[in-house]
């Protein structure tokens, strides 16, 4: 089974200084439908203007990953990091006992186009921790890159949880294959372009589950980014 979550239908907020679209309930968006979907809880594309941004805010107990899409996005910590996040890059944070850090635009001129992305841990109370690294997509070829993993696997980040997040960027006429293990369970997020998700038609800012499906075969229309979550 897969079920579509069309972009549209996400939660919506403008508040000037940040666009914000939820794909899964968050803050003042509530759908009972959408509580997330298996360990992942959140999925935020956020435009943030030049200039602005999150100021210094607590997260405890959650896996947080950062997707830069377009622009760049500086982070600092209670942990002593302080870095600038550009498309390529992904940043993990383990939020674990407690931490605090602030994300903003630097650019003078520029927004920042970012998803960030929450999945639960496999327990509560671990120790904070911070990673970043630059993943090269369009050296993956037909293939999606693994750029999150437990223990850091396939040389991607490390997650404290069962969940593997792959992505890519595929070329029209190129179709990518990704086998779903039996019991497993994936998440398609499309974060640019339209493709072709097992036949269905996909486009940025689309999301889907997908149940008891032994594979995910995506079919690019257009130059596409995609990301999909392989989750327990």
């Amino acid at each position: 089974m897969m079920q579509v979550r069309k972009a549209g239908e996400r939660g919506h907020f403008d508040h000037g200084w940040l666009d914000t679209r939820h794909t899964f309930s968050f803050a003042d968006y509530y759908d009972p439908d959408f509580m997330g979907f298996r360990a992942l809880r959140v999925i935020n594309e956020d435009r943030v203007q030049p200039g602005m941004g999150f100021g210094t805010h607590p997260h405890r107990d959650m896996e947080i990953i950062t997707y830069v899409l377009e622009g760049a996005l500086e982070h600092k910590d209670s942990l002593g990091n302080g870095s600038v996040i550009r498309p390529g890059d992904v940043q993990r944070m383990t939020a674990g006992t407690g931490v605090t850090h602030s994300e903003y635009n630097p650019s003078a001129a520029e927004r920042v186009h970012f998803l960030q992305i929450w999945i639960l841990p496999e327990r509560g109370g671990l120790p904070p921790s911070y990673e970043q690294k630059r993943i090269d997509l369009d050296a993956s070829g037909p293939e999606l890159a693994l750029v999150a993993a437990p223990g850091g696997a396939g040389g991607g980040v490390t997650v404290h949880q069962d969940v593997r997040l792959y992505a890519g960027r595929i070329q029209p006429g190129q179709p990518v294959r990704h086998a779903i293990a039996p019991g497993r369970y994936a998440w398609l997020q499309v974060a640019g372009g339209r493709v072709s998700a097992n036949g269905l038609p996909m486009e940025s800012g689309d999301g889907a589950a997908l149940s008891g499906e032994p594979e995910l075969t995506l079919t690019a229309e257009t130059l596409a980014e995609v990301l999909v979550f392989d989750l327990a």
